[in-house]
């Protein structure tokens, strides 16, 4: 007589765990990655005035820096006026038709002359990128 095997009344929870476990480690390296591309160097001017933005960040945006002395920055990684519009020429033309949707954050230091961000603005026009936003600090920490 062959016997059946009943099935059990608990539930294995150790897939469960590793998958929560791997989602944890993502988040946690993802979250990492984020904040070593901008440099803590800049400061940021005040905007005591200026609207908070809550809204999720496009994975496509594009954060430009420039520090007090007109230094260009993606990620970290210094680049002349001339490479960043090859650099923004060349995302607008991987894109597409969305590559002027592409959004552009320009942190810029508090004590950066207009002309240097003038500059990144005009190598943004000149790609055909329109979608620019510029961040400042709410309230002083």
């Amino acid at each position: 007589m062959a016997r059946f095997k009943q099935p059990s009344d608990h539930v294995n929870m150790t897939p469960m765990i590793d998958v929560v476990f791997q989602m944890i480690i993502f988040f946690v390296c993802t979250v990492q990655l984020e904040q070593e591309a901008i440099s803590e160097f800049i400061l940021l001017p005040d905007s005591p005035h200026g609207p908070m933005v809550t809204e999720a960040k496009d994975p496509r945006t594009i954060t430009i820096e420039v520090d007090d002395r007109g230094h260009i920055f993606i990620a970290r990684t210094p680049l002349s006026e001339a490479k960043l519009r090859k650099v923004l020429t060349k995302t607008v033309a991987d894109y597409g038709r969305f590559g002027p949707s592409i959004p552009i954050r320009i942190r810029a230091d508090g004590g950066a002359e207009h002309a240097y961000v003038k500059r990144v603005l005009d190598a943004c026009t000149s790609a055909g990128l329109h979608k620019i936003s510029f961040v400042a600090t709410k309230d002083k920490a």
